[in-house]
Protein backbone atom coordinates (compact mmCIF):
# COMPACT_ATOMS: atom_id res chain seq x y z
CA UNK A 1 0.00 0.00 0.00
CA UNK A 2 1.11 3.65 -0.79
CA UNK A 3 2.21 5.70 1.62
CA UNK A 4 -0.73 8.37 0.52
CA UNK A 5 -2.84 5.82 0.46
CA UNK A 6 -1.72 4.62 4.28
CA UNK A 7 -2.28 8.86 5.06
CA UNK A 8 -5.87 8.85 3.34
CA UNK A 9 -7.17 6.26 5.76
CA UNK A 10 -5.84 7.53 8.60
CA UNK A 11 -7.30 10.89 8.12
CA UNK A 12 -10.63 10.30 6.75
CA UNK A 13 -12.65 10.39 9.90
CA UNK A 14 -10.52 13.22 11.41
CA UNK A 15 -10.89 15.36 8.26
CA UNK A 16 -14.69 14.70 8.77
CA UNK A 17 -14.95 16.02 12.24
CA UNK A 18 -12.98 18.90 11.86
CA UNK A 19 -15.42 20.00 9.05
CA UNK A 20 -18.10 19.62 10.95
CA UNK A 21 -16.63 21.58 14.10
CA UNK A 22 -15.79 24.20 11.60
CA UNK A 23 -19.46 24.54 10.00
CA UNK A 24 -21.15 24.60 13.55
CA UNK A 25 -18.77 27.15 14.37
CA UNK A 26 -20.12 29.13 11.50
CA UNK A 27 -23.65 27.95 12.43
CA UNK A 28 -23.59 29.83 15.65
CA UNK A 29 -21.87 33.09 14.39
CA UNK A 30 -24.68 33.38 11.44
CA UNK A 31 -27.22 32.84 14.11
CA UNK A 32 -25.34 35.79 16.44
CA UNK A 33 -25.64 37.72 13.17
CA UNK A 34 -29.34 37.42 13.43
CA UNK A 35 -29.81 38.24 16.98
CA UNK A 36 -28.29 41.65 16.49
CA UNK A 37 -30.94 42.90 13.99
CA UNK A 38 -33.45 41.36 16.41
CA UNK A 39 -31.98 43.39 19.11
CA UNK A 40 -31.89 46.77 16.67
CA UNK A 41 -35.27 46.39 16.07
CA UNK A 42 -36.36 45.52 19.44
CA UNK A 43 -34.93 48.46 20.88
CA UNK A 44 -36.44 51.11 17.99
CA UNK A 45 -39.69 49.54 18.77
CA UNK A 46 -39.50 50.11 22.90
CA UNK A 47 -37.94 53.66 22.28
CA UNK A 48 -39.94 56.68 23.20
CA UNK A 49 -40.79 58.00 19.84
CA UNK A 50 -41.68 54.36 18.78
CA UNK A 51 -44.17 54.42 21.15
CA UNK A 52 -45.51 57.88 21.13
CA UNK A 53 -49.09 57.58 19.91
CA UNK A 54 -49.93 60.02 16.81
CA UNK A 55 -47.86 60.67 13.31
CA UNK A 56 -44.05 60.86 14.68
CA UNK A 57 -44.79 57.15 14.47
CA UNK A 58 -45.69 56.88 10.90
CA UNK A 59 -42.54 58.92 10.41
CA UNK A 60 -40.05 57.00 12.02
CA UNK A 61 -41.71 54.00 10.51
CA UNK A 62 -40.00 54.01 7.11
CA UNK A 63 -36.19 54.60 8.30
CA UNK A 64 -36.65 51.27 10.66
CA UNK A 65 -37.86 49.26 8.14
CA UNK A 66 -34.86 50.70 5.54
CA UNK A 67 -32.35 49.73 8.53
CA UNK A 68 -33.67 46.86 9.03
CA UNK A 69 -33.84 45.90 5.38
CA UNK A 70 -30.06 46.93 4.95
CA UNK A 71 -29.40 44.93 8.37
CA UNK A 72 -31.00 41.98 6.90
CA UNK A 73 -29.62 42.26 3.22
CA UNK A 74 -25.82 42.46 5.24
CA UNK A 75 -26.02 39.47 6.84
CA UNK A 76 -27.32 37.52 4.11
CA UNK A 77 -24.22 38.96 1.72
CA UNK A 78 -22.08 38.06 4.35
CA UNK A 79 -22.91 34.39 5.15
CA UNK A 80 -22.73 34.05 1.86
CA UNK A 81 -18.90 34.81 1.56
CA UNK A 82 -16.20 32.57 1.24
CA UNK A 83 -14.58 31.98 4.32
CA UNK A 84 -11.60 30.84 3.00
CA UNK A 85 -11.21 34.20 1.47
CA UNK A 86 -10.04 37.63 3.23
CA UNK A 87 -13.55 38.80 3.79
CA UNK A 88 -11.73 42.75 4.59
CA UNK A 89 -11.85 43.70 0.79
CA UNK A 90 -15.18 42.56 0.42
CA UNK A 91 -16.67 43.96 3.70
CA UNK A 92 -15.82 47.71 3.08
CA UNK A 93 -17.46 48.33 -0.29
CA UNK A 94 -20.37 46.11 0.43
CA UNK A 95 -21.04 48.73 3.90
CA UNK A 96 -20.41 51.20 1.04
CA UNK A 97 -23.44 50.61 -1.33
CA UNK A 98 -26.00 48.79 1.72
CA UNK A 99 -25.87 51.38 4.04
CA UNK A 100 -25.42 54.78 1.22
CA UNK A 101 -22.30 56.15 3.52
CA UNK A 102 -19.39 58.38 1.85
CA UNK A 103 -16.95 56.22 3.17
CA UNK A 104 -16.10 53.02 5.40
CA UNK A 105 -12.33 51.88 6.56
CA UNK A 106 -11.93 48.26 8.38
CA UNK A 107 -8.86 47.19 10.24
CA UNK A 108 -8.10 43.27 10.56
CA UNK A 109 -6.05 43.39 14.25
CA UNK A 110 -5.12 40.08 13.39
CA UNK A 111 -3.86 40.32 10.10
CA UNK A 112 -2.89 43.85 10.67
CA UNK A 113 -4.50 45.06 7.58
CA UNK A 114 -6.76 48.42 6.73
CA UNK A 115 -9.19 47.76 3.89
CA UNK A 116 -11.12 50.79 2.49
CA UNK A 117 -13.74 52.28 0.50
CA UNK A 118 -14.14 55.92 -0.47
CA UNK A 119 -11.30 59.43 -0.19
CA UNK A 120 -9.63 59.05 3.55
CA UNK A 121 -6.79 60.26 5.03
CA UNK A 122 -3.23 59.46 4.74
CA UNK A 123 -2.94 58.99 8.37
CA UNK A 124 -5.95 56.40 8.14
CA UNK A 125 -4.05 53.14 9.71
CA UNK A 126 -3.04 54.98 12.87
CA UNK A 127 -6.29 56.30 13.09
CA UNK A 128 -7.99 52.54 12.99
CA UNK A 129 -5.29 51.16 14.94
CA UNK A 130 -5.45 53.99 17.74
CA UNK A 131 -9.15 52.89 17.53
CA UNK A 132 -8.63 49.32 18.26
CA UNK A 133 -6.33 49.80 20.74
CA UNK A 134 -7.75 52.45 22.70
CA UNK A 135 -11.41 50.72 22.15
CA UNK A 136 -13.31 54.44 20.86
CA UNK A 137 -16.50 54.19 20.75
CA UNK A 138 -18.06 57.69 19.08
CA UNK A 139 -20.21 59.85 16.82
CA UNK A 140 -18.91 62.98 15.80
CA UNK A 141 -22.18 64.65 13.94
CA UNK A 142 -19.60 67.84 12.62
CA UNK A 143 -17.49 64.90 10.39
CA UNK A 144 -19.87 62.44 10.39
CA UNK A 145 -17.76 60.01 11.42
CA UNK A 146 -18.47 57.30 13.46
CA UNK A 147 -15.91 54.87 15.24
CA UNK A 148 -16.35 51.26 16.36
CA UNK A 149 -14.31 48.83 18.10
CA UNK A 150 -14.49 45.37 16.35
CA UNK A 151 -15.25 42.90 19.22
CA UNK A 152 -15.45 39.29 19.99
CA UNK A 153 -16.87 38.97 23.49
CA UNK A 154 -14.06 41.39 25.65
CA UNK A 155 -11.19 40.83 22.70
CA UNK A 156 -11.12 43.84 20.29
CA UNK A 157 -10.02 42.41 17.03
CA UNK A 158 -9.80 45.66 15.05
CA UNK A 159 -11.90 48.68 14.20
CA UNK A 160 -14.43 50.14 11.95
CA UNK A 161 -14.54 53.88 10.34
CA UNK A 162 -17.36 55.27 9.14
CA UNK A 163 -18.24 58.83 7.37
CA UNK A 164 -21.75 59.62 6.35
CA UNK A 165 -25.12 59.47 7.56
CA UNK A 166 -25.43 56.32 10.07
CA UNK A 167 -27.08 56.39 13.46
CA UNK A 168 -25.36 54.98 16.50
CA UNK A 169 -26.86 51.80 16.75
CA UNK A 170 -26.89 51.41 13.14
CA UNK A 171 -23.33 51.22 13.45
CA UNK A 172 -22.76 49.50 16.41
CA UNK A 173 -24.66 46.13 14.34
CA UNK A 174 -22.81 46.70 11.65
CA UNK A 175 -19.51 46.81 13.99
CA UNK A 176 -20.99 43.60 15.60
CA UNK A 177 -21.21 41.82 11.95
CA UNK A 178 -17.70 42.61 10.66
CA UNK A 179 -16.49 41.34 13.53
CA UNK A 180 -18.70 37.73 13.39
CA UNK A 181 -17.17 37.90 10.04
CA UNK A 182 -13.70 38.54 10.39
CA UNK A 183 -14.12 35.42 13.60
CA UNK A 184 -15.88 33.25 10.78
CA UNK A 185 -12.56 33.54 8.67
CA UNK A 186 -10.29 33.07 11.28
CA UNK A 187 -11.61 29.90 13.10
CA UNK A 188 -11.94 28.55 9.25
CA UNK A 189 -8.07 29.78 8.51
CA UNK A 190 -6.89 28.30 11.80
CA UNK A 191 -8.89 25.19 11.24
CA UNK A 192 -7.21 24.97 7.42
CA UNK A 193 -3.61 25.69 9.34
CA UNK A 194 -4.37 22.97 12.46
CA UNK A 195 -5.55 20.08 9.93
CA UNK A 196 -2.85 20.99 6.69
CA UNK A 197 -0.06 20.55 9.96
CA UNK A 198 -1.66 17.54 11.30
CA UNK A 199 -1.29 15.70 7.95
CA UNK A 200 1.75 16.86 7.53
CA UNK A 201 2.80 15.58 10.73
CA UNK A 202 1.55 12.60 10.08
CA UNK A 203 2.88 12.36 6.38
CA UNK A 204 6.13 12.55 7.85
CA UNK A 205 5.49 10.08 10.68
CA UNK A 206 4.68 7.50 7.89
CA UNK A 207 7.52 8.42 6.19
CA UNK A 208 9.74 8.04 8.82
CA UNK A 209 8.19 4.58 9.67
CA UNK A 210 8.89 2.97 6.05
CA UNK A 211 12.51 4.46 5.88
CA UNK A 212 13.16 3.28 9.30
CA UNK A 213 11.43 -0.57 8.34
CA UNK A 214 13.49 -0.53 5.10
CA UNK A 215 16.70 -0.03 6.90
CA UNK A 216 17.14 -2.91 9.39
CA UNK A 217 17.44 -5.46 6.43
CA UNK A 218 20.52 -3.79 5.03
CA UNK A 219 21.76 -3.32 8.69
CA UNK A 220 21.08 -6.50 9.32
CA UNK A 221 23.06 -7.82 6.43
CA UNK A 222 25.95 -5.54 7.04
CA UNK A 223 26.30 -6.66 10.74
CA UNK A 224 26.21 -10.30 9.43
CA UNK A 225 29.21 -9.82 7.16
CA UNK A 226 31.22 -7.72 9.09
CA UNK A 227 30.73 -10.60 12.18
CA UNK A 228 31.80 -13.05 9.19
CA UNK A 229 35.04 -11.20 8.50
CA UNK A 230 36.21 -10.48 11.62
CA UNK A 231 35.74 -14.49 12.54
CA UNK A 232 37.66 -15.45 9.62
CA UNK A 233 41.10 -15.32 11.15
CA UNK A 234 42.89 -13.89 8.08
CA UNK A 235 42.89 -10.48 7.85
CA UNK A 236 45.80 -8.03 8.17
CA UNK A 237 45.74 -5.27 10.85
CA UNK A 238 44.54 -2.41 8.71
CA UNK A 239 41.77 -4.93 7.28
CA UNK A 240 41.01 -5.92 11.09
CA UNK A 241 40.45 -2.03 11.98
CA UNK A 242 38.36 -1.05 8.90
CA UNK A 243 35.99 -4.64 9.78
CA UNK A 244 35.65 -3.24 13.30
CA UNK A 245 34.91 0.27 11.97
CA UNK A 246 31.96 -1.36 9.89
CA UNK A 247 30.52 -2.79 13.00
CA UNK A 248 30.79 0.24 15.08
CA UNK A 249 29.02 2.43 12.82
CA UNK A 250 26.32 -0.17 11.80
CA UNK A 251 25.51 -0.70 15.51
CA UNK A 252 25.29 3.46 15.48
CA UNK A 253 22.95 2.96 12.14
CA UNK A 254 20.62 0.41 14.41
CA UNK A 255 20.37 2.36 17.18
CA UNK A 256 19.14 5.56 14.94
CA UNK A 257 16.70 3.48 13.23
CA UNK A 258 15.58 1.94 16.48
CA UNK A 259 14.94 5.34 17.88
CA UNK A 260 13.21 6.51 14.31
CA UNK A 261 10.72 3.22 14.38
CA UNK A 262 9.88 4.32 17.97
CA UNK A 263 9.55 8.05 17.21
CA UNK A 264 7.01 6.74 14.77
CA UNK A 265 5.31 4.06 16.93
CA UNK A 266 5.03 7.17 19.67
CA UNK A 267 2.83 9.21 16.98
CA UNK A 268 0.48 6.40 16.07
CA UNK A 269 -3.30 7.61 18.29
CA UNK A 270 -3.95 4.14 19.13
CA UNK A 271 -0.73 3.33 20.71
CA UNK A 272 -1.81 2.02 24.05
CA UNK A 273 0.86 1.15 26.78
CA UNK A 274 1.08 -2.19 27.94
CA UNK A 275 0.86 -1.96 31.70
CA UNK A 276 2.68 -4.17 34.18
CA UNK A 277 4.42 -4.36 37.47
CA UNK A 278 7.59 -3.25 37.04
CA UNK A 279 10.58 -3.40 39.80
CA UNK A 280 12.72 -0.70 39.23
CA UNK A 281 15.53 -1.41 40.67
CA UNK A 282 16.64 -3.90 38.20
CA UNK A 283 15.58 -1.84 35.32
CA UNK A 284 17.46 0.86 36.19
CA UNK A 285 20.83 -2.01 35.99
CA UNK A 286 19.50 -3.37 32.52
CA UNK A 287 19.86 0.40 31.08
CA UNK A 288 23.03 1.48 32.83
CA UNK A 289 24.46 -2.22 31.42
CA UNK A 290 23.30 -1.53 27.39
CA UNK A 291 24.98 1.73 27.70
CA UNK A 292 28.09 0.23 29.47
CA UNK A 293 30.69 1.43 26.67
CA UNK A 294 28.93 5.19 26.52
CA UNK A 295 29.56 5.15 30.42
CA UNK A 296 32.96 4.15 30.26
CA UNK A 297 34.27 6.94 31.58
CA UNK A 298 31.71 8.27 34.34
CA UNK A 299 31.23 7.35 37.73
CA UNK A 300 27.54 6.05 37.62
CA UNK A 301 25.62 6.18 40.90
CA UNK A 302 22.18 4.80 41.43
CA UNK A 303 19.96 6.10 44.14
CA UNK A 304 16.03 4.59 44.57
CA UNK A 305 14.20 5.75 47.58
CA UNK A 306 13.39 1.75 48.62
CA UNK A 307 15.15 -1.60 47.35
CA UNK A 308 11.51 -2.94 46.62
CA UNK A 309 10.41 0.30 45.01
CA UNK A 310 8.10 -0.87 41.69
CA UNK A 311 5.54 0.29 39.29
CA UNK A 312 2.74 -0.34 37.06
CA UNK A 313 3.54 0.84 33.82
CA UNK A 314 5.21 -0.20 30.31
CA UNK A 315 8.29 -1.56 31.02
CA UNK A 316 9.82 -1.04 27.07
CA UNK A 317 8.24 2.89 27.46
CA UNK A 318 10.19 3.25 30.98
CA UNK A 319 13.38 1.22 29.33
CA UNK A 320 13.19 3.44 26.24
CA UNK A 321 13.09 6.88 28.18
CA UNK A 322 15.72 6.06 30.91
CA UNK A 323 18.19 5.21 28.34
CA UNK A 324 18.03 7.97 26.59
CA UNK A 325 18.38 10.02 29.77
CA UNK A 326 21.53 8.30 30.28
CA UNK A 327 22.80 8.24 27.44
CA UNK A 328 22.29 11.73 26.70
CA UNK A 329 24.19 12.36 30.16
CA UNK A 330 27.11 10.14 28.76
CA UNK A 331 26.91 12.06 25.38
CA UNK A 332 27.26 15.71 27.28
CA UNK A 333 28.60 14.98 30.33
CA UNK A 334 32.11 15.89 31.31
CA UNK A 335 34.41 12.92 31.55
CA UNK A 336 35.36 11.53 34.97
CA UNK A 337 32.68 13.20 36.39
CA UNK A 338 29.37 10.69 37.72
CA UNK A 339 26.21 10.56 36.19
CA UNK A 340 23.49 10.03 39.14
CA UNK A 341 20.50 7.67 38.40
CA UNK A 342 17.41 8.21 40.97
CA UNK A 343 14.25 7.38 41.29
CA UNK A 344 11.90 8.30 44.00
CA UNK A 345 7.86 7.87 45.13
CA UNK A 346 6.16 10.79 45.90
CA UNK A 347 2.46 11.66 46.47
CA UNK A 348 0.61 9.68 43.38
CA UNK A 349 3.72 9.62 41.51
CA UNK A 350 7.90 8.32 40.87
CA UNK A 351 10.02 10.20 39.66
CA UNK A 352 12.85 9.32 37.89
CA UNK A 353 15.71 11.67 37.56
CA UNK A 354 19.46 11.82 35.83
CA UNK A 355 21.77 14.19 36.50
CA UNK A 356 25.15 15.13 34.74
CA UNK A 357 27.90 17.67 34.78
CA UNK A 358 28.61 19.33 32.10
CA UNK A 359 27.89 22.61 29.47
CA UNK A 360 24.40 24.20 30.74
CA UNK A 361 21.38 24.16 28.72
CA UNK A 362 20.06 27.52 28.53
CA UNK A 363 16.64 28.50 30.16
CA UNK A 364 15.05 29.28 27.20
CA UNK A 365 15.49 25.90 25.87
CA UNK A 366 14.02 24.05 28.76
CA UNK A 367 10.66 23.50 27.14
CA UNK A 368 11.90 23.21 22.95
CA UNK A 369 14.38 20.68 23.83
CA UNK A 370 12.10 18.33 24.21
CA UNK A 371 10.82 19.00 20.46
CA UNK A 372 11.57 16.82 17.90
CA UNK A 373 14.86 17.59 16.25
CA UNK A 374 15.63 20.50 18.17
CA UNK A 375 18.76 20.79 19.51
CA UNK A 376 20.21 23.33 21.70
CA UNK A 377 22.69 25.85 20.24
CA UNK A 378 24.83 25.08 23.01
CA UNK A 379 25.05 21.78 23.13
CA UNK A 380 24.82 20.94 19.12
CA UNK A 381 28.16 20.71 18.42
CA UNK A 382 29.61 19.06 21.85
CA UNK A 383 28.13 15.75 20.46
CA UNK A 384 26.80 14.52 17.11
CA UNK A 385 22.91 14.09 17.21
CA UNK A 386 19.28 13.73 15.89
CA UNK A 387 17.19 15.97 18.04
CA UNK A 388 15.07 12.73 17.85
CA UNK A 389 15.80 11.20 21.02
CA UNK A 390 14.50 13.33 23.87
CA UNK A 391 10.97 13.80 22.13
CA UNK A 392 10.86 10.12 21.98
CA UNK A 393 11.94 10.48 25.87
CA UNK A 394 8.96 13.09 26.09
CA UNK A 395 5.99 10.90 24.23
CA UNK A 396 7.05 8.00 26.39
CA UNK A 397 6.04 9.98 29.45
CA UNK A 398 2.73 11.20 27.95
CA UNK A 399 1.55 8.10 26.42
CA UNK A 400 1.93 6.74 30.14
CA UNK A 401 0.61 9.92 31.67
CA UNK A 402 3.61 11.30 32.75
CA UNK A 403 5.42 14.41 32.31
CA UNK A 404 9.04 15.15 31.45
CA UNK A 405 11.07 18.56 32.43
CA UNK A 406 14.94 19.57 33.14
CA UNK A 407 17.24 21.59 35.05
CA UNK A 408 20.01 23.19 33.99
CA UNK A 409 22.88 25.43 35.88
CA UNK A 410 26.57 25.70 34.79
CA UNK A 411 27.49 25.05 38.59
CA UNK A 412 25.14 22.39 39.79
CA UNK A 413 24.86 20.56 36.37
CA UNK A 414 22.01 19.41 33.96
CA UNK A 415 19.12 17.17 35.41
CA UNK A 416 16.53 15.25 33.25
CA UNK A 417 13.24 14.41 34.76
CA UNK A 418 10.76 11.99 34.23
CA UNK A 419 7.27 11.63 36.21
CA UNK A 420 5.05 8.47 36.08
CA UNK A 421 1.75 8.16 38.25
CA UNK A 422 1.62 5.50 40.41
CA UNK A 423 -1.72 4.26 38.81
CA UNK A 424 -1.47 4.01 35.19
CA UNK A 425 -4.18 5.96 33.06
CA UNK A 426 -6.84 4.08 31.07
CA UNK A 427 -6.07 5.48 28.21
CA UNK A 428 -3.54 7.58 26.23
CA UNK A 429 -3.38 11.02 27.59
CA UNK A 430 -2.97 14.41 25.94
CA UNK A 431 0.27 16.39 27.69
CA UNK A 432 3.29 18.00 27.37
CA UNK A 433 6.77 19.22 29.32
CA UNK A 434 6.17 21.28 32.49
CA UNK A 435 8.82 23.30 33.75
Amino acid sequence: MSLMALLSQGSQISLHAHGVGVFLIAGLLILEAAIIVVLVLKRRSESPAASAPGPPVVANAEPQRLEAEQLCNFIGVTTKLDPHRKPGPQLAPLVQSLFEVESVAIFDADLEEVYRAGEWFDDLPDILRNICTFETVSDDPETGLSRRVLRMGDLPIGALLLRGETRDRMASAIASIVAITFDRYHAFANESRTESARQAEQLRTTVLDSLAHAYKTPLTAIAAASEGLSSTGSLSTDQTGLVALISEQTALLNRLTNRLLRTARLQASDMIPHAEKVAIAPLIEDVVASLRDQLAGFPVKIAISRDDLSLRCDRSLLTALLTQYVDNAAKYGTAGTPVTIEAAERAAEVIFSVHSLGPAIPAADFERIFDRYYRSSTLANKAPGTGIGLSVAKRTAQAQGGHVWVTSDADKGTTFYASLPTIPPPAVPQGGART
